[in-house]
């Protein structure tokens, strides 16, 4: 995916999302493709949700490599991550690692192989000096988002959360 298809991506969610979830993400701390590309880390604590068979949400973390424009993960085949995603692709995602910070995307969780598995085995090598399969057997998954949002809170907005938390911890709140 392009930085631009990325964008027009996340252009469309912040039009079709709640008037409430606008009133947070204001026009200045919505992120851009361009600056998600630049500052999300590789890898990333990637929290994702699935569901059971009995209709029953399940969140769990994985190592989420962003990258063109799409979220990579591994889980063990035997996992029941992995079993609910075959048989249930629907998935939820989100990167949080900070107050005034995330990324929110849902989507489709598309099992890879071939030369686009083959390009994260190389990735993840670089990333952890050795292959995933080193671990065990491995399923290969890649996010297809439909909605994908994400947001910063300004400096300035930060600055002042920090003040007025420090405020209330030295009791002059």
């Amino acid at each position: 995916m392009t930085n631009e298809s990325l964008q027009e991506l996340l252009d469309r969610s912040f039009d079709v999302s709640s008037e409430h979830l606008r009133s947070i993400m204001e026009p200045q701390r919505r992120l851009t493709a361009e600056r998600l590309v630049a500052e999300l880390p590789c890898p990333a604590v990637l929290n994702i949700a699935t569901v059971t068979a009995r209709g029953e949400p399940r969140i769990s973390a994985v190592d989420g490599h962003f990258i063109d424009g799409h979220w990579y993960f591994t889980t063990a085949i035997e996992s029941p991550k992995a079993r609910q995603l075959a048989a249930r692709p629907a998935i939820s995602a989100s990167f949080t690692p900070r107050d005034g910070y995330g990324v929110f995307c849902h989507g489709t969780a598309v099992g890879i192989d071939g030369a686009e598995q083959q390009m994260m085995r190389e990735h993840f090598g670089e990333v952890y000096g050795v292959e995933p399969e080193t671990l065990g057997d491995i399923a290969y998954f890649r996010i297809d988002a439909t909605w994908m949002v994400g947001f910063a809170m300004t400096d300035e907005e930060m600055s002042e959360i920090e003040a007025a938390a420090e405020r209330r911890r030295s009791g002059k709140a």
